[in-house]
């Protein structure tokens, strides 16, 4: 995902409206300088989920950058927010979580409340630069469900299995079982995390 250091392209944010959630001071500080220093001109800096709510509301927001709000963790509930009750075109806009922490269980929690990727403090500009160009380059398909909306949480499509059409039910059943071979059980509950299982 790293940009070539001797590449000559240009990015400029100068035409995007930006949303920066962050309630710390040094933080918007630093959310600030990293956008403007990427030609942002129009910011939505808020430090609190209502002004968040109200500028996404009332503005067409290109680009997200929202800091978890540990511990209670606000910045996930409104990405979620954002993603089922903004409406078009701000539920599909790109969403960078940032956070200090990022134990496995906040990085599932950024992936299952619509964020497009998390982002560790403290970050340089180039990270967010590389993140805000993988994130309009992604090409994942937007998903709304009962309980999720936002883009494809699958990072990778390899497919099923080699030999198998597939994974549902029916691709398994219309082969017969091996001789010596029993059928296995539903399984009561997942056996393990989709995050642990692509680590």
């Amino acid at each position: 995902m790293g940009l070539d250091p001797t590449s000559r392209a240009r990015f400029n944010l100068k035409d995007s409206s930006v949303l920066l959630l962050d309630a710390t001071p040094l933080g918007m500080t630093i959310l600030v300088q990293i956008v403007t220093g990427l030609g942002a001109k129009t910011l939505h800096r808020c430090t609190d989920l209502e002004s968040a709510r109200l500028a996404v509301e009332g503005n067409q927001i290109d680009l997200a950058i929202v800091d978890s709000l540990a511990p209670s963790g606000e910045g996930y509930d409104f990405v979620e927010w954002m993603r089922r009750e903004a409406g078009e075109p701000n539920c599909y806009t790109p969403v960078l979580m940032t956070t200090s922490h990022t134990p496995r269980s906040q990085i599932s929690r950024a992936r299952d409340c619509g964020a497009n990727i998390i982002i560790k403090k403290p970050f340089p500009p180039i990270t967010v630069l590389e993140r805000v160009i993988w994130s309009s380059k992604e090409g994942r398909k937007f998903l709304f469900s009962d309980t999720y909306v936002g883009p494809d949480r699958r990072f990778r499509n390899v497919g099923p299995p080699k030999d198998m059409k597939g994974r549902r039910r029916e691709d398994f059943t219309a082969t017969p079982l091996p001789q010596g071979h029993a059928e296995v059980e539903a399984a009561g509950a997942p056996d393990a995390e989709s995050v642990e299982i692509e680590n």
